[in-house]
């Protein structure tokens, strides 16, 4: 019998494999190397990993006892209303400052910082991730990332 994290684990199993099957549908332009359908694929053929590995998981520790535990709902409250103040930020500080602010700020709100190394913690994994998806999008993919009206960049 499979919990709540195996069911959901499947049911984005058949969601991903469903539209992964929809992209092959997609024409191909022969003047372009990389066809529309290339980059869902990429990215739904990771969850379609990522879904069987968590319904994996969840059989595996099949036998042992669950710690199913009270749903945290001032927690997931309270990162909708990071996610909110990020892309409220978004055009006044521009990508690079917000993303920064909300991944190190996210992660503080997941696992409080303990002492001035946990807040480092914080602040390199905000900062690594901010690095990491801005050459990623803006230098390799050329895609414009927004620009903040406070900083300029």
């Amino acid at each position: 019998m499979l919990s709540r994290d195996g069911w959901a684990g499947l049911a984005v199993l058949a969601a991903s494999l469903f539209l992964f099957a929809l992209t092959l549908g997609l024409k191909d332009n022969p003047l372009v190397p990389i066809g529309p359908g290339f980059y869902p694929r990429i990215v739904l053929g990771i969850s379609v990993l990522l879904a069987v590995a968590v319904v994996l998981a969840d059989w595996r520790r099949r036998g042992r006892a669950r710690d199913e535990g009270r749903f945290a709902y001032g927690l997931v409250a309270a990162m909708f209303a990071a996610f909110a103040l990020y892309v409220g930020a978004l055009p006044y500080a521009g990508f690079r400052l917000a993303t920064f602010a909300y991944v190190a700020g996210a992660n503080a709100l997941l696992d409080p910082p303990r002492g001035a190394r946990g807040w480092l913690r914080c602040a390199i994994v905000g900062l690594v991730t901010m690095g990491v998806v801005y050459f990623a999008f803006e230098r390799y993919l050329t895609v414009l990332l927004p620009r903040g009206r406070w900083t300029g960049f």
